[in-house]
């Protein structure tokens, strides 16, 4: 077996948790000295990117419906893609995008409520505030009062944004080959295809509210993770409606001990990672918005999860591969790796690879949590990784932008980055492998919050 090589992460954990911000910019100048090699190509490269991320924001500018929801879906072009001369822009218009909620007087959010019971709202529920708590990607949230005295939160869909969205997805095609400019290895038609899928089931509350009853039966009981019930008889295909639940925002974390934002970053790795890995489904929308820090009722904390909209399962054979791809990497078993990752579709020409490139690919993208020590994750160490994905200034870039993602891993690459960034703004420090070792070899727990979770699965069982 092959010793990985010396990469940043090994540098961060072995300089201990302050040394991560020095780490990314180390890394970040060597990846741009490499593309120096080359400035009048280099400068061609970053010209069509950014003529490519302009007409991206442009298509996207024209949607009606799926503006949000596709910036969502498409938020690692964020930093991935775009050079860094034009990134602040191009973020800032991505962002505007993305958080364009439209504008819906309540008169006409009650039509759809009205519509979808049957009857009047005052007939369902005791009390309705109409100002809404939260803004969605296609609806918006509303605190409410059962008759028989439960606070509930009502999800309800924007008029006629089904609709919207539908007709906007005709254009994803040209979204993907402007993408596949960026990224030739892209396969816009199956990407395309799976993107298409999972927006057209977001659009449908009933089997949102599906998704989150399995998830709440999973974790019932659990000692650390809480997902709200769902009121089953008030649930509809553009409403859903669930136990209201009350905590503190992300944000509100920022002043919080160094100590309580490692714990909270590990019960948000254990949800997302965990929820995939242990039960073939996840919330693909890891998001600051979707987490709530609740009251402690003894030494761990709790968090509640919310909005199981953007949701996927995947086959135990998908799981598996994943899982089989983290070991050979962990283990430095690169010709195995190469031939592993060419087998499942990931690598069009092993011959591209050598052993070392292959392992310094793998700890670039994934090292955070397949090194086995403590490392503190910061937005500068979640940007280089972003980098190394597909910026013309990584060292794989010539290799990767070739290659494609099977659409069946598209979401849980998704689930993978982004709880890396909302990891990263709780610059949450932890060991993040010895946390996954128990789902990527069934190691016993090293941690408190593992031992307790392990405890609720033994009863379980």
């Amino acid at each position: 077996m092959s010793e990985l090589p010396t990469g940043r992460w090994r540098r961060a954990a072995k300089v201990g948790r302050l040394a991560a911000t020095q780490a990314a910019r180390q890394a970040g100048t060597r990846a741009a000295n490499v593309a120096r090699s080359d400035e009048a190509a280099q400068r061609a490269l970053e010209q069509r990117q950014i003529e490519a991320a302009e007409q991206i924001v442009a298509v996207l500018g024209t949607m009606k419906g799926a503006a949000m929801k596709l910036g969502q879906v498409l938020s690692f072009l964020d930093v991935g893609l775009v050079p860094e001369s034009h990134r602040e822009e191009f973020q800032a218009k991505l962002a505007e995008l993305r958080d364009a909620a439209p504008k819906v007087a309540f008169k006409d959010m009650k039509r759809v409520l009205e519509e979808s019971y049957g009857e009047k709202l005052d007939h369902v529920f005791d009390t309705f505030d109409p100002v809404p708590i939260a803004a969605a990607s296609i609806g918006q949230v509303y605190r409410a009062r059962l008759h028989d005295g439960r606070d509930v939160a009502v999800k309800v869909q924007y008029p006629g944004v089904a609709r919207a969205v539908r007709s906007d997805l005709q254009n994803m095609g040209i979204l993907l080959r402007l993408m596949k400019r960026m990224a030739p290895g892209l396969d816009p038609d199956a990407i395309g295809g799976e993107i298409r899928e999972r927006m057209e089931e977001e659009l449908d509350y009933e089997l949102e509210a599906a998704n989150q009853r399995t998830l709440a039966r999973i974790y019932r009981g659990h000692p650390f993770i809480v997902i709200p019930d769902v009121v089953t008889s008030l649930s509809h295909e553009r409403v859903v409606v669930s136990e209201f639940v009350q905590g503190r925002r992300f944000e509100e974390l920022e002043s919080a001990s160094q100590e309580e934002r490692d714990a909270v970053g590990e019960v948000i790795f254990r949800f997302y990672f965990g929820t995939m890995y242990r039960h073939r489904q996840f919330s693909g929308d890891p998001h600051p918005g979707n987490c709530l820090v609740l009251d402690r009722d003894g030494p761990l904390p709790r968090m509640a999860f919310l909005d199981f909209g953007l949701f996927k399962r995947i086959s135990d054979e998908a799981a598996e591969f994943e899982l089989e791809t983290q070991r050979l990497g962990i283990e430095g078993r690169a010709e195995e790796l190469i031939d592993h990752m060419h087998r499942g579709g990931w690598i069009s020409d092993p011959s591209r690879y050598t052993h070392e490139s292959i392992l310094e690919q793998f700890e670039d993208l994934v090292g955070w949590y397949t090194i086995d020590a403590d490392i503190q994750l910061t937005p500068e160490l979640a940007t280089e990784v972003l980098i190394q994905m597909g910026d013309p200034r990584s060292r794989h870039f010539d290799t990767m932008r070739r290659e494609t993602l099977p659409a069946d891993h598209l979401f849980g690459r998704r689930l993978e980055t982004l709880t890396l960034a909302v990891l990263s703004q709780l610059r949450a420090c932890n060991n993040w492998n010895a946390i996954a070792r128990e789902w990527i070899y069934g190691d016993a727990p090293r941690t408190e919050l593992g031992r307790q979770e392990a405890e609720f699965y033994a009863a379980r069982r």
